[in-house]
C-alpha cells in the first residue's frame, strides 16, 4: 500500500479480482482507492465490470480499473478502463478507446459514506487471516 494524495492505495493486477479476500485485507488496513492494472480479454469484459464494481462496494473504496486494447496473437483486449465510487457507480469510463480518464475523488465522502453505512466495522478478523 502507498499514499497518494490524501489517500491510501493498494495496488492490484488483474487475477486479483477474482480474490476478494485479498482486496478486504487491503481494506482492513485502511486502503480506500484499488488500482487494478489488467490485461482482461474481451470474451470476459462483463466479468471486468462486474469484479471492479463488486470490489468497490463491498469495501467502500474506490476503484480505478486500467486495461488494455488491441490485440495478442490469441485474444483481443477492448480496453474498458473504469473508475468506480465506492457506491459501486461509474464515474469515468473509457469505453473501447486509448484514452486518458478522469473523475474527481472524495475522500471526505468516502469517509462519511464509511460512516454513514459502517460495514466494514463488521469484518469478521477470524476470515482472511494469512
Amino acid at each position: 500500500m502507498f499514499a497518494w494524495q490524501s489517500f491510501q492505495v493498494a495496488p492490484f493486477i488483474c487475477y486479483d479480482l477474482r480474490f476478494p479476500e485479498l482486496f478486504r485485507a487491503s481494506a482492513r488496513r485502511g486502503a480506500q482507492l484499488f488500482a487494478v492494472i489488467a490485461n482482461w480479454p474481451l470474451t470476459r469484459a462483463q466479468h471486468w465490470i462486474t469484479l471492479l464494481q463488486a470490489r468497490a462496494i463491498e469495501n467502500q473504496a474506490y476503484v480505478a480499473g486500467v486495461n488494455r486494447c488491441g490485440r495478442d496473437p490469441k485474444l483481443g483486449y477492448n480496453g474498458r478502463s473504469l473508475i468506480i465510487s465506492p457506491q459501486g457507480d461509474i464515474l469515468a469510463d473509457a469505453e473501447d478507446k486509448e484514452c486518458v480518464i478522469s473523475a474527481e475523488l472524495d475522500l471526505a465522502g468516502l469517509l462519511a459514506w464509511r460512516e454513514k453505512f459502517p460495514a466494514l466495522q463488521d469484518m469478521r478478523p477470524d476470515f482472511g487471516q494469512w
